[in-house]
């Protein structure tokens, strides 16, 4: 891989759980970017997450010679402005499919609170997010089919670009689907065919590889979220 040249060393801080850190790691590895990966413990953030973004005091941060960069679809962008010989470029160079690209990876981001629904206290907060994630799946579909021309390989045509890898960054929770609700699959080949043999497609990107998560551990560690969900709630509830 290369070396974070143009300002400094690349660290990332993150947590393995999370699709908005997996995004960018699957784009720094794209890129062929060396970088430092720092897993937090979000239970007990550290002094340099909480300097690095104290706005929201969230992961990812990427760090650039020691410069924040918050956001995960603001630290794509600035790895195509900051590193533009490194790799592919993730954003179209025609500004029209610029703007298609940035439209649908704001769509994904706008359905990502369905994860957090997902670990909800309560069997109706849970239906909630499982039928809007269909919702979303089906738009998805459309989308792919559009922007691939039909054949489905990725959103930016033959290679991955930023809409696959805003998207990718959520295959482990959506395989974890099933195993967490109990048998409710959301990418089902018969429901979503082209976007089922999508992920399957990204997830096999060396690039993603090893950063996807499986979907045993991610259902292990939304069963530990449910439970302090469903504690938070009962202790809300007593008083």
């Amino acid at each position: 891989m290369a070396g974070g040249e143009a300002g400094g060393q690349l660290k990332l801080l993150g947590s393995w759980a999370s699709p908005f850190v997996n995004r960018v790691r699957v784009a720094l590895h794209l890129k062929g970017l060396e970088y430092e990966n720092v897993e937090e413990d979000l239970a007990d953030k550290s002094e340099l997450l909480l300097a690095s973004n104290p706005v929201h005091k969230k992961v990812p941060v990427l760090l650039h010679g020691g410069k924040p960069v918050c956001e995960s679809l603001l630290i794509l962008e600035y790895l195509d402005d900051a590193f533009p010989g490194a790799g592919p470029a993730l954003l179209p160079a025609d500004p029209y499919d610029r703007a298609v690209a940035r439209f649908w990876a704001a769509y994904v981001d706008g359905k990502g609170a369905m994860v957090a629904a997902l670990l909800g206290a309560t069997e109706e907060a849970r239906a909630a997010a499982t039928a809007e994630a269909f919702a979303a799946l089906d738009a998805l579909q459309g989308a792919l089919a559009e922007r691939s021309g039909g054949k489905g390989s990725f959103f930016a045509g033959d290679a991955p670009g930023y809409l696959d890898v805003a998207l990718g960054g959520f295959i482990g929770w959506l395989r974890a689907w099933d195993i967490i609700t109990g048998g409710i699959k959301l990418l089902d080949a018969g429901r979503v065919p082209l976007l089922a043999a999508w992920a399957e497609r990204f997830a096999a990107l060396d690039a993603a590889k090893g950063v996807i998560p499986d979907p045993e551990p991610i259902a292990e560690f939304a069963k530990v979220l449910q439970a302090r969900s469903a504690a938070a709630a009962t202790a809300t509830a007593s008083r």
